[in-house]
């Protein structure tokens, strides 16, 4: 898309926070024609009232951002289509004993998928996003995800499963900014969401429970019982849910053995959880993916930086395909890493540019 080349209609995500509102600024400065919009996900009451998962507020700010800029705004009722996309495949993840990604399964189908469908029946061809990240394209313009310059805030690693076709018609324009500089121009264009505080997810908020067992609720659904054992195979007493645990954690262990103890392991076939007092047991070099996509020859092994959850510092690695034409892929670490998580998104970076990934497989226990 040249400059002076006739700019598209684009449909900008608004959430209600400050990140959406800066960047439905920064797009109708660059003199592309807007339509935003806050997508309904999960359903909630209060006094009676239906209201969106971030809050009435949310909305009510987003609406107030919109008309202050001058642009239409639209609520879309996505609560069906979030509960079958994204949350009942994270609970059928929690249940067979893995930890999901939920936020990355909305960036894929709800917020960049869905939304795209949205976004052509208003009449927009593209749509845009508050995420920190960037789209670059190579000679023959073929785009690529590439982390966001502030690397506190990058979320590249949240949109890694996005196709050519989708990151075709996606703008981000706050890949080139840091936080502290959207909060600024936040102040100074006098945007009412300028001091609102981060949303923390808040379409995934849960009771004191956890999220996990808001979802066993949500879908009335059995838990997965089984024994805890230790690290010599010998029971210690037994759990109330295979989904209450994940990998390296080290509290509400629902059992006491005189010494600092962590989840070295999950078995979904008998539901086991496996303790273990040597930290040393989580640490790995080694993982296999089923990868969503791979920017890289069936021949031959990849040499990348290999991020495995949303704060992990990246790690070199070398992938290799299993099999010419299999989706699976071994990766070996350099050095090994802290509790590699089965269900997890394993993202593949060369340089800034993602170049593939996908879910951490179960490991044999």
């Amino acid at each position: 898309m040249t400059d002076d080349a006739p700019k598209p209609t684009v449909l900008v995500a608004l959430s209600g926070g400050v990140d959406s509102s800066v960047a439905a600024h920064l797009l109708q400065r660059q003199g592309y024609p807007l339509i935003s919009a806050t997508l309904q996900l999960n359903p909630c009451e209060d006094r009676g009232i239906a209201r969106s998962c971030c809050g009435v507020d949310a909305v009510l700010s987003a609406r107030r951002v919109a008309s202050l800029l001058g642009i239409e705004h639209v609520l879309i009722d996505c609560r069906g289509e979030f509960q079958e996309r994204v949350l009942r495949p994270a609970w059928e993840a929690y249940a067979r004993g893995l930890t999901p990604s939920p936020c990355i399964l909305c960036n894929e189908r709800i917020k960049l998928g869905l939304l795209a469908d949205k976004a052509l029946r208003l009449g927009a061809t593209h749509i845009a996003t508050g995420h920190y990240a960037r789209i670059r394209r190579d000679e023959s313009g073929r785009p690529s995800l590439c982390r966001g310059l502030d690397v506190g805030k990058d979320q590249a690693y949240f949109l890694f499963s996005l196709r050519p076709a989708q990151l075709d018609r996606l703008l981000l324009p706050l890949g080139e900014f840091s936080k502290p500089e959207v909060r600024a121009l936040a102040i100074e264009l006098g945007l009412p969401t300028a001091e609102r505080r981060e949303s923390q997810d808040a379409c995934l908020a849960t009771s004191a429970d956890g999220f996990a067992e808001s979802l066993r609720l949500r879908f009335d659904a059995e838990p997965l019982r089984g024994p805890i054992l230790d690290a010599d195979g010998r029971v210690l007493g037994q759990h109330e849910g295979l989904h209450r645990f994940t990998i390296g954690q080290r509290r509400a262990l629902g059992v006491s053995v005189g010494h600092r103890a962590f989840v070295r392991a999950l078995r979904a076939s008998d539901g086991a959880v496996l303790l273990t007092g040597d930290e040393c047991a989580l640490w790995s070099r080694q993982m296999r993916v089923r990868c969503v996509h791979l920017d890289h020859p069936s021949e031959g092994a990849l040499r990348c930086d290999v991020q495995i959850r949303s704060r992990h510092k990246a790690a070199p690695a070398l992938v290799e395909r299993l099999e010419a034409d299999s989706a699976l892929v071994q990766v070996t670490f350099d050095e090994a890493q802290r509790a590699i998580t089965p269900g997890q998104a394993a993202v593949f970076f060369e340089g800034e540019r993602v170049v593939g990934g996908g879910w951490i497989e179960p490991f044999e226990v």
